[in-house]
């Protein structure tokens, strides 16, 4: 049987740094590593092991981002126990302050799966992503769950200390001995670890809680984590007691009280579904937006999680190559879990599964669909160490020129770092459709791993991966359509377009200076637009008439006829608005031909006709910025 509490004062745990040292007093571990009177020292009241409370407390202010004000923080000195040294403490409001390094909520949950895929190394197969309720209050709560070794009672508390870290292997992800409190305190405002574990002959399992609201709730100046272990190798049960009976009695019952489980009952069925070996985490009191509601959105697709406000068309309706953008993976993964998670390691598990709500995620690596790739060596250089030879594979996605899709998918160990790093910059054309993939390990990431270091290896790859990705670009892009001043896109690929009156989208511009087309006589403002009119640039090999107007010589590629047109001179435009801004191009009616394209400096009429209208609405939004700036 396990003991029955006693109205006492609890010895619980500090949730201290911590060093990589790996002594162990007491069976505690580096928590006693300076003697038993650490734990000791602190007290929790008995009054915050009753568990006679319900419904289970909250924070007042459950939005991430304000959680973390109006914390009272003491300033007088708390003494030392005799005997005592002097340690510095962790408020509990670091635990706040140190999750903001995630700004993203999907970056705290691949953090927890990194931990799940570190564990393959030691027998994993899988981790489940899951949504269950809290019966308490009826919450939503996430769940983590993997058949990893689990975890003994030393390695929990190692879990729950802050900056330590025992991963050292060239393959695992973690690193920093951060990510499990960073993760946690991001998603929500408590979490409880289940972990069953069998180490040296011994079967052990353990459960410990971090919880934000206890620690506020009791006004606490020192992180405390309540844990509680027990013994299984034996015939029955027994508890792993450190201090006394009374102490592990009064550990339940602080677990009782702020868990989401009001009975002995049904705390030990959560290791049921665990197998001799694992981990449960549960994450609940999860945080919500400022609108009040949750974060995660569990509620879009049952086999999904997807935040809540990304995505959000807040009811506009938007254009339909928006909507085709919008549906790609570079911009799906922003805002749902599944993609992210399909995503976040660049090689296949061979006998792992990331299971989400009950369904498999199906691993997808871009590279293995980009058309006309090319493998590029790149080789770091630094002034210490060698480095290896890195592959960059590049090539166009397979809905280009379709959709302007471009970036760099960097790796580090295998994980995802960032996702569709576009190296050139912001509206550059250049580059439009190629993508890039590599594994950098080269480069130390971020802490909360959404960036790398700013290093100066880092700065040498985002210049060369620059360079890779325009010269790959001016080389290929006329085989997609696409087109330079250099090299003509390739007719092939395209579908000759015979000339027609138009149907819809006749522009009829302000009159030209003088009211003169180019020896075609005046044309008044009565006259109807002439057909297939467009907008465009000159070049400089656009010649001045006498009127002031730049001439452009364009004949038809069977050089049946020719056609004049006429733009006005730069000096002559002004900038109050489109219309007067740019003037149209007109071309003579021609009759309808089959196989008759327009060729315009390797270009055709359509592929001018679509590039002036993206300046012409370009221009509307600087008229516009212009005009508000001029109020």
């Amino acid at each position: 049987m396990l003991p029955k509490s006693k109205n006492a004062v609890a010895d619980v745990i500090n949730l201290d740094s911590d060093s990589d040292s790996d002594d162990v007093v007491g069976g505690i571990g580096a928590f006693r590593s300076m003697g038993s009177s650490v734990m000791g020292n602190r007290k929790v009241p008995s009054t915050f092991a009753d568990a006679t409370v319900a419904p289970r407390e909250t924070l007042e202010c459950r939005s991430f981002w304000k959680a973390g004000e109006n914390f009272v923080i003491p300033t007088g000195v708390s003494p030392n126990a005799t005997g005592m040294l002097e340690h510095a403490r962790v408020h509990p409001k670091f635990l706040h302050s140190n999750a903001t390094s995630h700004k993203w909520a999907f970056g705290a949950i691949a953090e927890l799966l990194d931990n799940a895929v570190d564990e393959i190394q030691h027998g994993a197969t899988f981790v489940k992503i899951d949504k269950i309720d809290i019966a308490k209050d009826n919450s939503p709560a996430l769940v983590f769950q993997d058949d990893g070794a689990g975890m003994d009672p030393n390695g929990l508390r190692k879990c729950m200390s802050l900056g330590y870290s025992s991963k050292k292997s060239n393959t695992t992800i973690g690193q920093y001995g951060n990510g499990f409190k960073t993760s946690t305190m991001r998603l929500g405002a408590d979490a409880i670890v289940f972990s069953r574990s069998h180490r040296g002959g011994k079967s052990t399992q353990s459960v410990g809680l971090l919880s934000y609201t206890f620690l506020r709730k009791t006004s606490q100046d020192d992180i405390i984590v309540p844990m509680i272990d027990i013994d299984l190798s034996k015939e029955q049960p027994e508890p792993i007691i450190y201090g006394s009976p009374e102490d592990w009695a009064a550990n339940l019952e602080i677990l009782l009280k702020w868990s989401p489980f009001s009975t002995e009952d049904e705390l030990w069925q959560q290791f049921e579904d665990i197998g001799t070996h694992g981990t449960k985490v549960i994450i609940y009191n999860l945080w919500l937006n400022d609108e009040g509601l949750y974060e995660l959105s569990f509620d879009d697709d049952n086999e999904d999680i997807r935040l809540r406000d990304e995505g959000v068309h807040d009811g506009k309706r938007l254009h339909h190559k928006l909507l085709e953008l919008r549906s790609h993976i570079s911009y799906h993964l922003r805002y749902s879990l599944r993609a992210y998670a399909s995503m976040l390691y660049l090689k296949k598990f061979n006998n792992f599964k990331i299971i989400l709500r009950g369904s498999p995620v199906e691993q997808f690596n871009i590279a293995d669909e980009l058309r006309v790739p090319e493998i590029i060596k790149y080789k770091p250089h630094t002034a210490t160490n060698e480095q290896a030879p890195t592959e960059i594979k590049v090539g166009f996605i397979k809905e280009a020129p379709k959709l302007a899709v471009c970036g760099v998918n960097v790796y580090h160990k295998n994980r995802l770092i960032r996702p569709f790093w576009k190296v050139n910059a912001v509206g550059e054309a250049k580059g439009n459709g190629v993508v890039g993939v590599l594994e950098a390990n080269f480069i130390e990431p971020a802490h909360d791993k959404q960036d790398f270091e700013r290093s100066s290896l880092f700065l040498r790859l985002e210049a060369r991966l620059r360079k890779i990705v325009n010269s790959y670009w001016y080389t290929h892009c006329h085989v997609f359509g696409y087109n330079t001043y250099k090299t003509p896109a390739d007719k092939s690929k395209k579908m000759a377009i015979p000339d027609q009156p138009p149907t819809v989208n006749a522009f009829d511009p302000l009159p030209l200076p003088n009211d003169k087309i180019s020896q075609g006589g005046p044309r008044t403002r009565d006259q109807p637009p002439t057909v297939n009119t467009f907008y465009h640039l000159p070049l400089p090999s656009d010649r001045i008439s006498q009127g002031g107007l730049i001439i452009r010589e364009i004949s038809h590629s069977n050089a049946t006829s020719s056609h004049t047109v006429a733009v006005a001179a730069p000096h002559l435009r002004n900038y109050t608005g489109l219309r007067s801004n740019f003037q149209p191009v007109q071309l003579n009616p021609q009759p309808a031909a089959t196989d008759v394209e327009i060729d315009l400096v390797g270009k055709s009429v359509d592929e001018i006709s679509e590039e002036n209208i993206q300046l012409f609405m370009e221009c509307e939004e600087y008229a516009k910025k212009l005009n508000w700036n001029r109020r």
